[in-house]
């Protein structure tokens, strides 16, 4: 359950408008939404991305409102892992429910710079900048979320627990 791709830097205080633009919400298909994210800051995002790429940021990435479209477009495009210093609670919670793997980092955030090629060991929460060979610790998740990333989301993970 490792990715690796290449890197999307962005600034602090990213909000969930940015990352889907609020007049796209009536849009109900994930693929069809997710041709709209980050456009409103980075036009070439959704044309560049690939599967397995990274996207780091800084502090409180996914601020504003509540709205689960946001780590949803993220994981849809493609997006293998969020790296950012902080998150806002809302947007890091949705991200675990629907199994999108973030990670909080400051050092890697910092360091890590648009275009490198970086992967990530989830189990271990060791993220290396392979473009530059530097490592950094993340605090892994614990198992049990683990698992419900792994499961594809919290209501998947609650589906295959049920079925033992």
């Amino acid at each position: 359950m490792d990715t690796k791709g290449t890197v999307f830097k962005y600034r602090d205080n990213i909000d969930t408008d940015v990352i889907i633009p609020a007049r796209y919400l009536n849009i109900q298909d994930p693929v069809e939404l997710s041709a709209h994210c980050m456009e409103d800051i980075d036009t070439s995002f959704v044309g560049k991305v690939r599967p397995g790429d990274i996207m780091v940021a800084g502090w409180n990435f996914g601020c504003g409102s509540s709205r689960e479209h946001a780590p949803l477009v993220i994981k849809t495009c493609g997006v293998g892992c969020v790296i950012a210093k902080s998150y806002a609670r809302i947007f890091y919670r949705n991200a675990i429910n629907i199994g999108m793997p973030i990670l909080e980092c400051e050092q890697a955030a910092e360091e890590i710079n648009s275009g490198d090629v970086v992967s990530v060991d989830f189990g271990t929460g060791v993220i290396t900048d392979e473009t530059t060979g530097k490592s950094y610790q993340a605090e892994p998740f614990p198992e049990f979320i683990q698992n419900i990333i792994k499961s594809g989301g919290l209501m998947k993970s609650l589906k295959e627990g049920s079925d033992e």
